[in-house]
């Protein structure tokens, strides 16, 4: 059961093969098994079994709420929770506990969804491997799959020492984690520039970054609030639909979010791509592309190709100044975001007493990491009024630039974008933390920031498995508040690629019965 979509055990329960306390209790023994992970900061045990009480209630009387009724979820720590601890993993907010829910959490249980807990992330969502918050990294469960152990060659020291696991990507991993690992079957994670999609990818899943706007962000902690959107993370592009259909429409809370009323999500099934177009940037093609990406980026267009789709070349001729317009960008809303974490109202306080400013720099010192303590000083320094025209200003008027870029290819009858996600398969935990957090994150983030900077819509998609036996994943970008027609062209994708489920059969104890009827082959892009 715990290997099934989201629908076909939203379709279990009204059938009344299983009831919500059991699936709740399942996923629960899950992430206990799972522990080593870390995929978890908080486990709302007491909360979600209550939730499954209430759940099987409804289910009982006939009148579900719908198709989350009954559904674990799990959701990234940097969303408000109502009476359950928020951290962003951070020393600044531990023992944090938030009055009120974050819009999106409150519309998961409004529909009757279980909350199994908060799942971990760098600090404050600042990085792109999920290694660097205040409760230790984030393990990818495809480390302890059949299939990268089958075709992996451990150096000695790696077996001694069990350091040979991977990196989730980030910074959403423990939420891509959670759901890889079947402790759950949806998870929100946040995307500011590429935090969603590229744990995706790294732990085979479908990581979906809604249009700006189209998704409530109040309760969301904000890290850059001109680009953050909640994302959603499931195993198929099916899940993400149902999700995003409860999630997305306006919020008087966030003035942000679109005020046309919502239609509802519905996914149909592409017969043909004939009539589409489907757009390959060639600025994306760089030399740190890890040549097994490009060979299935090549193949994915190919496929498209093949079904009757045209597929050409287009220029983004901005994209080279992205990254360096992104990091201005987003160091001075971090620095102006950051601010209200000053000691005084929640979260860590200083017991230095000298003097108020005394207490507010050694409770920052104290509160943030390196990694949040370097960005604040950037943006600073990027705000400074000497500074402001030639840093903030002038990477204003680039990501302007980089928009437009989208929008002329777009309107020049382009329906999607096809990219790779990230550069490579996960690596090693030890190999990613050898480079510092910001050269990471640059590379990282090559191929999904220019996305949040123009509000776009975008899903990574899992593809195939690498040599290594590990995920890789493609990006579609779609048109503005296209989020349907983009999803309607993933799924019809994920349907031809046929993507290995992951095998966990070290992790369980029933020898991992639920997995044996699942495909196997990844059909079209291996050869």
């Amino acid at each position: 059961m715990l290997g099934r979509t989201l629908r076909e055990v939203s379709a279990a329960l009204k059938q009344g093969q299983i009831t919500s306390t059991e699936l709740c209790q399942k996923c629960l023994s899950f992430i206990k098994k799972t522990k080593f992970l870390n995929a978890y900061i908080t486990v709302s045990e007491d909360v979600a079994l209550k939730q499954a009480e209430e759940s099987e209630k409804r289910y009982k009387q006939g009148q579900p709420l719908g198709d989350l009724d009954g559904i674990p979820v799990a959701v990234k720590d940097n969303f408000s929770t109502s009476g359950i601890e928020t951290t962003c993993a951070s020393n600044m907010l531990k023992g944090y506990i938030p009055p009120y829910n974050a819009t999106v959490v409150q519309k998961l249980l409004d529909q009757g969804a279980l909350l199994m807990g908060k799942t971990n992330l760098d600090e404050f969502a600042m990085g792109s491997g999920s290694t660097d918050g205040v409760f230790g990294p984030v393990k990818n469960p495809w480390s302890y799959s059949k299939q990268y152990r089958e075709k992996r060659q451990p150096k000695p020291c790696e077996e001694e020492e069990g350091s040979g696991w991977l990196i989730t990507g980030g910074s959403s991993g423990g939420s891509a984690a959670a759901v890889a690992a079947f402790t759950c079957f949806a998870a929100l994670g946040s995307d500011t520039g590429g935090s969603t999609r590229n744990p995706a990818a790294h732990c085979g899943l479908v990581g979906f970054k809604p249009s700006y706007g189209l998704v409530s962000r109040h309760g969301l902690i904000p890290l850059v609030n001109s680009m953050d959107v909640p994302g959603i993370l499931t195993r198929s592009v099916d899940d993400a639909a149902i999700v995003l259909g409860v999630l997305a429409g306006h919020d008087p809370k966030d003035s942000t979010t679109v005020q046309e009323p919502i239609k509802p999500f519905k996914i149909p099934n592409l017969t043909d791509v004939n009539n589409l177009c489907v757009g390959i940037p060639k600025e994306y093609l760089v030399p740190e592309l890890s040549s097994e990406v490009r060979s299935l980026w090549s193949q994915a267009a190919d496929l498209f190709e093949s079904k009757g789709a045209k597929v050409i070349e287009v220029s983004l001729p901005h994209t080279c100044y992205s990254i360096v317009c992104y990091h201005v960008l987003c160091t001075s809303e971090v620095a102006s975001n950051m601010a209200r974490f000053d000691g005084l109202q929640y979260g860590h306080r200083s017991d230095i007493d000298v003097s108020t400013e005394a207490m507010y720099a050694a409770t920052r010192r104290e509160g943030f990491n390196d990694v949040v303590r370097g960005r604040i000083l950037s943006g600073n320094f990027f705000l400074l009024k000497e500074n402001y025209e030639n840093y903030f200003i002038k990477a204003q008027k680039v990501r302007r630039l980089i928009a437009n870029d989208f929008v002329n290819v777009f309107g020049s009858g382009v329906d999607v974008l096809l990219t790779p996600t990230t550069l490579s398969a996960a690596v090693p935990y030890l190999e990613f933390i050898k480079e510092d957090n910001r050269t990471r994150s640059a590379q990282d983030d090559i191929f999904t920031q220019a996305v949040n900077m123009a509000g776009l819509p975008a899903v990574s998609v899992p593809v195939a498995l690498s040599n290594q036996g590990l995920p890789i994943g493609l990006q579609f970008i779609g048109h503005a508040f296209c989020d349907q027609q983009l999803l309607t062209i993933a799924k019809w994708f994920e349907k031809h690629v046929q993507f290995p489920v992951i095998q966990l059969q070290e992790l369980m104890d029933d020898g991992s019965s639920f997995l044996k009827n699942e495909k196997l082959t990844s059909v079209s892009l291996k050869q």
